[in-house]
């Protein structure tokens, strides 16, 4: 798909799973922190962070609107934290996606909590009744010990202020914990405080990856250098622990990425017990456990 459109795309194209039918749609390159020793998403030179120009979308668009594109429901806005963007060129291309693309019916995007900062509540409400209407959060932790570490650039606080903001603002929350992150010292204080930050916020989809370095692990080890990784117990027993402090009111659950040794699907609370019995099996009984094979983990 992304070869047969009039987009401009810098690869590597990234998009969260869920947004595997979606027009991705860049509106930036690259990412605007771009310091989370953990990720390496952006770390390509070709990945530099820069808005893209608005005509260049605008004209982007106007093109897949005379195509008829009648197979696009869902628009992603990439790359890595277009809500970066000032709310008056957002607004334009929102604008854009209605009148080209009147089928679309939802548009998503990344969001780092930072992007917030100085958009109101009622900036985000317009952004919302424009057509914005799920946030992708990578909070990765509520544990400020860890979010230091792995220069998040974060802080459980500052978390918390976006994804309320949001809420209010009525743009739904899909927000991510990395399972061990905060390796072996931090998993308690991880699993312990990323629960709390779900439970203070409510967000309306949740979900888990497993921390993982595709390039190696030396940029993660010289911030974090006395950081040990979590064999497949441990990492069980982390997520038995934060599952076992959600106390969430009804939030779809999601730990299916490629990255995760145990698949665990679900709604909460309704299948809270459920997904427990599933993690304390596992925990109990790894060799009969439904484990992801090695070879088919990954990013």
């Amino acid at each position: 798909m992304l070869y047969d459109l009039p987009i401009r795309y810098v690869e590597p194209v990234y998009r969260p799973p869920s947004e595997a039918q979606s027009l991705i749609l860049p509106v930036t390159d690259g990412c605007s922190w771009n310091q989370c020793t953990f990720c390496e998403m952006y770390t390509d030179p070709g990945k530099r962070f820069r808005a893209r120009d608005e005509a260049e979308v605008l004209t982007a668009l106007a093109r897949l609107g005379e195509r008829g594109a009648p197979g696009i429901r869902r628009v992603f806005l990439a790359d890595g934290d277009a809500l970066v963007l000032p709310t008056r060129r957002l607004l334009t291309i929102l604008a854009a996606i209605r009148e080209h693309l009147p089928q679309v019916h939802r548009v998503s995007s990344y969001c780092l909590p930072r992007n917030l900062k100085k958009k109101s509540v009622a900036e985000l409400a317009e952004l919302a009744e424009a057509g914005l209407k799920l946030a992708y959060v990578g909070a990765e932790s509520g544990d400020d010990e860890v979010l230091e570490r792995v220069r998040k650039g974060e802080t459980f606080a500052s978390t918390r202020e976006a994804l309320e903001k949001l809420g209010q603002a009525g743009i739904s929350r899909s927000v991510m914990i990395l399972n061990g992150l905060g390796g072996r010292a931090l998993s308690q204080a991880h699993a312990a405080h990323s629960a709390e930050l779900a439970n203070a916020t409510q967000p309306e989809f949740l979900a888990t990856l497993v921390v993982s370095f595709p390039l190696g692990e030396a940029r993660y080890r010289a911030a974090f250098p006395e950081w040990e990784p979590l064999g497949i117990p441990d990492l069980l027993a982390e997520m038995e622990h934060f599952i076992s402090r959600l106390e969430l009111k009804r939030t779809v659950f999601r730990s299916d990425h490629a990255s995760n040794w145990l698949s665990l699907r679900g709604n909460l609370p309704t299948d809270q017990d459920k997904l427990l019995a599933q993690l304390r099996a596992a925990i109990a009984d790894p060799a009969h456990a439904p484990l992801r094979p090695a070879w088919a983990r990954g990013l």
